[in-house]
């Protein structure tokens, strides 16, 4: 996902201030590191706040004032939609190395088991964390669901470098993530 309004075309804000995106309760987007070159291959991070849709403080609270992050015709898949593409391609424990692009130009080695035969083709895009910091480039991608854990956190899903697994965890809401959409 590269989109800087929603559906709608309303404004999602861009925060680069690390304090301010761990006060967040509303949808943001963030270059890896503040640098658009890394926009340029990764995309955009985005809260989980965007992924919902909640663009001001009456849409926290009430759903149907929600917007739509994903284009007409598309969604943010569901955790349970996730699971299904891990189940199909074998299981977790060998899914990541299926959804992985091959080579150590992007991912740091050893990019273990990545063959992208699923045609996937997961970059290495990384994460905002806690705080707001970004974590190393290279070594992890996290994509977001639509799926709350809870009132704090919402479902993602991982792959490593160093691993053929794909992971299923949760973080809090106001972390940055990278979003793929599914066709409806």
């Amino acid at each position: 996902m590269d989109v800087t309004t929603y559906r709608d075309g309303t404004p999602i804000p861009q925060v680069t201030d690390g304090t301010q995106w761990n006060n967040l309760t509303t949808g943001a987007w963030c270059y890896f590191d503040n640098d658009p070159a890394n926009g340029a291959i990764y995309g955009k991070l985005y809260n989980w706040y965007a992924v919902a849709g909640i663009h001001d403080a009456a849409s926290l609270n009430e759903p149907s004032l929600r917007k739509q992050l994903a284009p007409q015709g598309w969604h943010i898949p569901s955790d349970a939609e996730w699971t299904t593409l891990t189940t199909f391609l074998g299981g977790l424990s060998v899914a990541g190395g299926k959804m992985k692009s091959t080579g150590t130009s992007l991912w740091l080695a050893p990019n273990a088991a990545a063959t992208n035969e699923s045609g996937f083709t997961g970059l290495p895009g990384s994460y905002r964390a806690n705080g707001g910091a970004f974590m190393p480039i290279g070594t992890n991608a996290f994509w977001w669901s639509s799926s709350e854990a809870n009132s704090e956190d919402a479902y993602l899903h991982m792959l490593l470098s160093s691993s053929r697994f794909a992971s299923r965890i949760f973080l809090f809401k106001f972390d940055g993530g990278s979003v793929r959409c599914v066709k409806d």
